[in-house]
């Protein structure tokens, strides 16, 4: 059986890996290759083939995150990759180069689709938001099911500030915060998104998920707050997820 691909292209590292949906997990052990310098479309583009390179041949579409906000397959912002990016029509670039069907979707927005699908924000109904703490804030806002794409929460300003520059988990590292003193941060963070959005369930991930129980209590807000499931495996789960959705609305 033939799987959807997924690619997580990320600042340091590029990771992909066939995507079996029925069970929201990978088909086999992924692949990953540094992110080159500089990370130019073209320069992404042969990694990506070299990573597809790795499992046998299909024609099943390939969905890739990418960091930054996407519009109908063009990339419009690019904070941790090359500035190349910008306006360029990736779907196109990447369908060319690897031959098969391809899709871009903003990172965040695909672990928020793959949490949704699989993971923690499993069957709930409402307004669901998915944020994912790591160099940046990330954010997918999910409502009944459907996404809600580019929200951006991360560049909200609060006090003054942009609010990953003060809350990400950069920030707690760059600073030598405590959990304690982060977790006030959080908490100012996500009392901003609530007096905003109302949502029924937040959902938290990003690598420092897996040190939720050294912080997640401290966070004090009236919202179901809950840690991320699926950790690093979102990104490639949600952009398989995406490449199958897309390719079978346009068949």
């Amino acid at each position: 059986m033939q799987h959807p691909f997924g690619i997580d292209f990320g600042g340091t590292g590029i990771k992909g890996a066939p995507v079996d949906l029925g069970q929201g997990d990978f088909a086999h052990d992924r692949v990953r290759i540094d992110t080159p310098k500089p990370a130019t479309p073209q320069a992404v583009a042969a990694v990506f083939q070299q990573i597809v390179d790795n499992f046998p041949a299909s024609t099943t579409p390939v969905g890739v995150t990418v960091p930054g906000i996407v519009r109908r397959g063009v990339v419009m912002s690019a904070a941790n990759i090359d500035k190349s990016w910008i306006g360029e029509d990736a779907d196109a670039i990447f369908t060319q180069a690897l031959g098969r069907e391809v899709h871009v979707v903003n990172d965040a927005d695909a672990a928020g689709l793959a949490e949704a699908e699989y993971g923690a924000a499993r069957g709930r109904q409402g307004l669901v938001m998915v944020i994912t703490l790591g160099t940046g804030i990330g954010s997918a806002m999910i409502f009944n099911g459907q996404l809600v794409p580019n929200s951006e929460m991360g560049h909200l300003e609060i006090d003054g500030e942009v609010a990953e520059v003060r809350a990400a988990t950069s920030a707690r590292e760059r600073e030598g915060l405590s959990w304690e003193a982060w977790s006030e941060r959080l908490t100012t963070y996500f009392r901003h998104l609530e007096r905003l959005f109302t949502p029924d369930l937040f959902v938290v991930g990003g690598g420092v998920s897996k040190s939720w129980e050294k912080f997640g209590h401290l966070i004090e807000v009236e919202t179901e707050l809950v840690p991320a499931t699926l950790q690093n495996r979102a990104g490639i789960v949600g952009a398989a997820l995406v490449a199958h959705r897309k390719a079978g609305t346009e068949d």
